[in-house]
């Protein structure tokens, strides 16, 4: 152990968990959660077994917005909440880009 830090030194960090929209070929808003973003855009691109099964076909994608949460948790009640929008309001928060806490109490879960 280090300092301050409960965990061992052999454990890493928990990963950081991101909350991205894209927008599909057709105008379609796509969210979802990952730990390496870029990454998961490319598995959406490729279409291969790792693709959202509902994005398959409708790249290229455009990244409208990506923010950092808290936990898995947190970003998969952001993903659930977000999923539960408008249209209109998906890209309202998309063109906006607001921090996680701002994010968080548009979505109503910031309590």
């Amino acid at each position: 152990m280090t300092g301050t830090d409960p965990r061992p030194l052999h454990e890493s960090p928990p990963a950081a968990w991101y909350l991205y929209a894209l927008r599909t070929r057709d105008g379609a808003i796509y969210t979802g959660i990952a730990t390496d973003v870029a990454r998961r855009i490319a598995e959406h691109e490729g279409g291969g077994p790792r693709a959202a099964k509902s994005l398959r076909g409708k790249g290229p994608f455009e990244l409208l917005y990506r923010v950092r949460l808290d936990d898995r948790r947190v970003a998969l009640r952001a993903e659930h909440a977000m999923k539960r929008l408008s249209h209109a309001e998906k890209i309202r928060i998309a063109s906006t880009h607001p921090d996680a806490a701002t994010l968080l109490s548009l979505l109503g879960l910031d309590s």
